[in-house]
């Protein structure tokens, strides 16, 4: 199978508006009720969709808008299931955009038809709120299971979450049945090709990007039973973003430092160097058993300092505003609320 590196590569592309040189970063963003895909950059959103149309209507092809809609969907998950090819569309739209910026009067234009938006006009959503699957790496990190008095696992200990999967300044809110709510501060990946029997040295080849995450836990409902599921699975407890970072951008996604903090409280402060299991093994070991198709996402564990091994004891309030922070891939802040 072809790695679609090359058009990542690429697609750290330029938007000229009298800025320096910077990167894309692909989100999920809304717009007056409508929730479509978008590239971030240091002066605005780019609309991909409607970048693509106007390129095709800008080169007289024919049914512009159909084979847009197709080639660089306006939704994140179908323009991830478009793999390379899909990539590459999206490649073209940004390269288009920012030639069309170099003209007068473009950016107004371009706002116009809903191609460009300034970052302040728009809500920014998890970048896949309907991932196909969500799995989770439980105890890896080495100075967590020391924290919790567990064995470093000999392999991968793998679980579900479920649930309603929400963004940056969404509230997390705890239902009545929720006891004892913890933080945890994630790296995850979002697969990008379907991988089935991949190796480890391949393994990043299937990977889109990364993103943060905030795998809230009802530790209560966690602790009743041998099985995660329920008490990771609570509504509004998978908190992701604010972006998905292109791999091609991380050098090593096991040199990040990482952190939690609530108002002046550091809670959580490591590196993802302390993982157990690499992503490459993570992806080669799931992937002998069960197909990752494009848009699943993996959350990878979480470091020392959850606030059911500190002393006291430190769970989620309503009123606190947690922030999840991992160097390179964003912040994401969340308020907190009960149901």
């Amino acid at each position: 199978m072809k790695s679609y590196r090359l058009p990542l590569i690429f697609l750290q592309v330029v938007l000229v508006l009298n800025a320096p040189v910077f990167a894309t970063k692909l989100v999920t963003y809304t717009f007056r009720g409508e929730t479509r895909l978008g590239a971030w950059v240091e002066n605005g959103i780019v609309d991909l969709n409607r970048a693509y149309v106007s390129l095709l209507q800008q080169e007289q092809t024919a049914r512009a808008r159909a084979r847009a809609d197709a080639m660089v969907p306006p939704d994140m998950l179908a323009f991830l299931q478009g793999e390379e090819e899909s990539m590459q569309a999206g490649l073209e739209a940004i390269k288009h955009v920012q030639k069309s910026l170099r003209t007068s009067g473009a950016f107004e234009k371009l706002k116009e038809l809903g191609v460009l938006f300034t970052h302040d006009e728009i809500k920014l959503e998890a970048p896949l709120t309907n991932p196909p699957h969500l799995l989770s790496l439980g105890l890896n990190y080495r100075q967590h299971a020391d924290e919790t008095g567990s064995q470093v696992p000999q392999h991968p200990i793998i679980f579900t979450k479920e649930g309603e999967v929400i963004g940056p300044g969404a509230p997390i809110r705890i239902p009545p049945a929720v006891q004892k709510p913890d933080y945890e501060a994630e790296l995850v990946f979002v697969m990008g090709k379907r991988a089935y029997q991949v190796s480890e040295e391949k393994a990043l080849d299937y990977v889109a990007g990364y993103s943060t995450f905030n795998d809230v836990s009802a530790r209560a409902l966690q602790s009743r039973v041998s099985q995660w599921t329920l008490g990771k699975s609570v509504d509004t407890f998978s908190v992701m973003g604010p972006y998905l970072v292109l791999k091609d951008e991380i050098s090593d996604p096991h040199q990040l430092r990482i952190s939690t903090r609530i108002g002046d409280e550091v809670l959580q402060d490591s590196n993802t160097s302390d993982m157990i299991f690499t992503i490459p093994q993570v992806i080669a070991y799931i992937s002998q058993v069960m197909a990752l198709e494009p848009g699943t996402v993996i959350t990878t564990g979480t470091p020392q300092g959850v606030g059911s091994a500190r002393q006291p004891p430190r769970f989620l309030r309503p009123g606190d505003t947690v922030i999840v922070e991992i160097e390179k891939l964003g912040v994401l802040s969340n308020p907190v609320t009960r149901d």
